[in-house]
């Protein structure tokens, strides 16, 4: 449970903000959308090895120049 104290005379947009950038960075959204369904491990390696590819494709184009 987030708890977001409010300050007195604090504007509820900002304490609205805080909220949803802590509701974020507590990935709360993306866990829920993962449990939806099962994906089977050997999928989910696959798909974080191509990732990795990706990005390390990413890194040696960037040293390269």
């Amino acid at each position: 449970m987030l708890i977001i104290p409010v300050k007195d005379g604090e504007n509820i947009d900002r304490a609205l903000k805080r909220y949803k950038r802590k509701f974020d960075r507590t990935k709360t959204m993306k866990n829920l959308r993962n449990r939806k369904q099962f994906n089977k491990p050997s999928v989910v390696k696959r798909a974080q090895n191509i990732k990795a590819q990706y990005v390390q494709r990413l890194r040696t184009a960037e040293e390269q120049g």
